[in-house]
């Protein structure tokens, strides 16, 4: 029967589709009218998915199923990983929302911007809430095309550039992923997402299968969440727009990489089958070098956006590595990082690109004295730095806190010196730029300093980034309280990983 949990996941997804058809067909000029579909649109989202997340949370369940092709179904379904995602999406999907309206302020093609910023919504938000591998694919593939636009929207030769190579590697990976979905479903047919042991019956006569299975489908997931080597597109596509990287950095392109492989360990293998097969240690291993090689190369940067995206790299791995130690103290480290570095990192890239607008800063040996310039803008910057390093009170302290405990009770000790080692680099990469923005002088005059407004920058641009660094500040002092990230994490491990 249709009824209100049948619709309302699909009706999630047509908030972006709609907004994004009607600002499509909006004349070039009509930016009033753009903005607010925009906003009306995120607003009417956050609300469907605080809807769904009381409904989860009270042990309701709300899916959307039909079959689109033979032994196939296409499903939405919002169980609490699914909306655990779908709640960071919508909320800084509003904020980036926000930000790109002041960002782009007078810029050409804003009407093709917006229409596919729209659809990189409503593919991440398919992702999450896919209930099987098949619809899991079907959105994958589609952010990647929904992303594209966006990555080379400013024309330029360097922008197309790295439009083609964004697209050689996430459609190899996509191909790869591919793959692994038909293996699978030679093997055990149609899977939904749900940790119910489905694969144990098969390790007896297709262990085999299932470790070469495994390997595809996480190779095919490395490349968007920008894992050695697959990491190659994710600096190049730096060249895209302030917003665009705060998107892909925060919670569209990488994060859903990272959210597939916890799909794949927990919902389709579960966590006592990948361990049994020998398959964790390997993508704990991957996660470390990575860990270890994007802080090593964020080191090398002077170019802001270029050492928050070898940031990146290092960073969305915490969670890889949380996945791959077995024990639920692990898990939520890792899984409570997906929420606390989006928050995090959308904050650094909304500050880079405030540099940037506000004074034509893109160089970090360029920030002396920019926090007398732009104070508020500085502090989020400086907020945000601080988490990442793991800094308590911060959220990261909490996520790391968590991934050290967990790897103390798998008796993974070697993953210690990996976290500690990651913190001081961590500390090595922001902590001077920090120190440049705060307690050096500024010398001479600004690059192409710009008066955007009464404050350091325009509203539209300082807002987000207040907002979103008070919140990764709130989240980790408030990491006790029953409506903390950390808490509905809780709930997710409790509920559906254990037994």
């Amino acid at each position: 029967m249709m009824n209100w949990h049948f619709w309302l996941p699909v009706m999630v997804l047509f908030t972006s589709l709609g907004a994004a058809a009607l600002i499509f067909w909006l004349d070039e000029e009509n930016s009033r009218a753009r903005s607010s579909i925009n906003l009306g649109a995120a607003a009417l989202k956050i609300l469907l998915v605080a809807l769904i997340l009381v409904g989860v949370s009270q042990g309701e369940i709300y899916e959307t199923r039909f079959e689109l092709l033979t032994g196939i179904d296409f499903v939405l379904r919002a169980d609490a990983l699914g909306v655990m995602f779908a709640g960071l999406s919508s909320l800084l999907w509003l904020f980036t929302t926000l930000y790109a309206i002041g960002y782009l302020e007078g810029t050409p093609n804003r009407r093709r911007f917006f229409g596919f910023f729209s659809l990189c919504v409503a593919s991440t938000l398919g992702i999450a809430f896919a209930g099987n591998l098949f619809t899991f694919l079907i959105f994958y593939e589609l952010l990647t095309l929904s992303t594209y636009p966006l990555v080379v929207h400013k024309g330029t030769n360097k922008a197309l550039r790295a439009g083609r190579i964004y697209l050689i590697y996430t459609l190899g990976g996509g191909v790869v992923l591919l793959a692994g979905v038909l293996w699978m479903h030679s093997l055990a047919g149609d899977l939904s997402f749900a940790a119910t042991g489905q694969l144990d019956a098969l390790v007896t006569s297709h262990a085999s299968d299932l470790k070469w299975i495994f390997l595809l489908l996480m190779a095919g997931l490395a490349v968007k969440t920008a894992m050695v080597p697959f990491h190659g597109w994710l600096p190049q596509a730096m060249v895209a727009p302030a917003p665009v990287s705060a998107l892909l950095h925060a919670v569209a392109v990488v994060k859903a990489g990272a959210f597939g492989m916890v799909r794949v360990v927990y919902d389709l293998y579960g966590i006592t089958l990948s361990w049994q097969l020998g398959l964790l240690l390997p993508l704990g291993i991957a996660a470390a070098i990575t860990i270890i090689y994007g802080s090593l190369r964020a080191l090398q940067q002077d170019d802001i956006k270029k050492r928050l995206a070898f940031s990146t790299v290092s960073q969305v791995s915490y969670i890889a590595l949380g996945i791959s130690l077995f024990g639920p103290a692990a898990t939520l480290g890792g899984l409570v990082h997906l929420l606390h570095q989006g928050l995090m990192k959308v904050t650094l890239f909304f500050c880079a690109g405030n540099y940037a607008e506000t004074l034509g800063i893109h160089k970090i040996q360029q920030l002396d004295g920019a926090g007398q310039r732009m104070p508020g803008t500085s502090i989020a910057f400086t907020l945000g730095a601080l988490g990442m390093i793991g800094i308590p009170p911060m959220a990261g302290f909490i996520s790391k806190w968590y991934l050290g405990t967990g790897a103390l009770h798998a008796g993974m000790y070697w993953v210690l010196p990996v976290l500690i080692l990651s913190s001081l680099l961590n500390t090595a990469y922001f902590l001077p730029v920090v120190y440049r923005i705060w307690f050096k002088p500024q010398r001479g005059d600004w690059p192409h300093e710009r008066v955007l407004g009464r404050w350091d920058t325009s509203l539209w641009l300082l807002i987000p980034p207040l907002v979103t660094a008070a919140l990764s500040l709130l989240a980790g002092l408030l990491a006790a309280s029953p409506f903390s990230p950390l808490a509905w994490v809780e709930l997710i491990i409790q509920r559906e990983y254990l037994p």
